[in-house]
């Protein structure tokens, strides 16, 4: 994710980032350009078509369709702004369900069970790392998943981690080391994790549909190529910086719709995966260790 000061007008108009879509669209932008050069040299220099021309009323067609595909366009981007918010809430649940199962195991658990807490804080962190990779397609590598748990790289690992969770909680309510109260008072947490995966897993499996995404690429391809045969007319050749910077304002808006509707990836606007769970280490470790820090 792009860190930055929202405050700063001059440094976003003047600076351009890698990620910024000026950078992508550029060799389309000369191709647009070009194009809209060649359409006004024929208009005007070769075949010198007139003013009475029906090629002039051509900009009475964009101004009917201009406000459809801005709504298109709105619809599209609040879709996936919603989808990325919603990534982003369900990382933030799962920072607290850590923090509040963390809390409680902590208190719960005796101080004497080193091994039984080390444990738990370990599984802990490690479904944090386990669903960032899960999220994004790759599950061979492992940060901090305990070496004597063997697991195939298909498995589903967030759901076996959450199972390691949930054996071991019945393990320590079989010892009678938590009581029935206690075991229902921490399984609100264990539960969440389950759920906060599966919202996930919505969002990353359930993508834009098709026909939608399609329709509108097309149709500001057409909307812009039409754009230079009426405008010719009235604005010369500086139709070409007109109809590129049109074409520029209507695929910035599809290009970051792209890039933000699957929220987990690691583009440069999406969520920091990686340090939400260097986060979660660092929150639960200070948990575990509270004893030792205030001392």
């Amino acid at each position: 994710m792009i860190n930055y000061n929202p405050k700063e007008w001059f440094t976003f108009i003047f600076h351009f980032h890698k990620a910024d879509t000026f950078r992508k669209l550029f060799p389309m932008l000369i191709a647009i350009g070009a194009y809209s050069g060649l359409i006004a040299y024929l208009e005007v220099d070769v075949f010198k078509l007139s003013e009475n021309s029906h090629i002039k009323n051509i900009p009475a067609m964009h101004g009917m369709l201009g406000f459809v595909i801005s709504m298109l366009l709105v619809f599209r981007t609040n879709t996936a702004y919603d989808r990325w918010w919603e990534g982003r809430r369900n990382w933030g649940a799962l920072t607290n369900a850590s923090r509040n199962f963390a809390i409680k195991i902590q208190a719960i658990i005796p101080k004497e069970l080193v091994a039984e807490r080390v444990l738990i804080e370990k599984l802990i962190v490690e479904y944090a790392f386990a669903l960032k990779r899960h999220l994004r397609g790759h599950q061979n590598d492992s940060e901090l998943f305990i070496s004597e748990y063997k697991v195939k790289p298909e498995y589903h690992k967030p759901n076996y981690i959450a199972k390691l969770l949930v054996e071991q909680v019945q393990a320590l309510y079989a010892k009678n080391i938590i009581s029935g109260e206690q075991l229902l008072f921490i399984n609100e947490e264990v539960r969440a994790f389950t759920d906060i995966c599966g919202a996930c897993e919505r969002i990353k499996n359930t993508p834009i549909p098709f026909s939608y995404t399609a329709f509108l690429k097309k149709f500001i391809f057409f909307y812009v190529m039409t754009l230079p045969f009426g405008y010719v007319f009235t604005l010369g050749y500086i139709v070409i910086p007109v109809v590129v910077f049109v074409f520029y304002v209507l695929a910035s808006l599809e290009l970051i719709a792209e890039e933000i509707e699957n929220p987990f990836g690691t583009d440069a606007n999406d969520l920091p995966l990686a340090q939400m769970c260097k986060n979660i280490q660092k929150h639960i470790g200070e948990i575990f260790q509270e004893e030792s820090i205030l001392r």
